[in-house]
């Protein structure tokens, strides 16, 4: 998956096939595409309260894990009131 170096040391936010959705500074990847994301939160979605950020830091996620990657448009995201936000979670990928 070389199509990941280019998003090398940007914010990327990654949904996992659990329905998680973590974000984070592309740190590095192999060919499995397992990642490693530095300075990264778990952003928990509800559909009666805002957005919750759980802090990682440093953190490894599975390729076999990974449903979908993209980069975060940083000056974009950062004026979205979080707090304000609701949505239900993400259901898991079934295969």
């Amino acid at each position: 998956m070389s199509g990941l170096e280019e998003f090398v040391d940007q914010t990327v936010q990654i949904a996992t096939n659990d329905g998680r959705i973590i974000v984070g500074m592309l740190k590095g990847f192999d060919q499995l595409t397992n990642v490693i994301l530095d300075e990264c939160h778990e952003r928990v979605y509800s559909s009666t309260q805002g957005v919750d950020q759980v802090v990682l830091g440093l953190y490894i996620v599975r390729g076999d894990n990974i449903a979908i990657i993209g980069l975060i448009d940083e000056q974009k995201d950062s004026k979205i009131n979080l707090s304000q936000l609701r949505a239900e979670p993400l259901k898991p990928v079934v295969h």
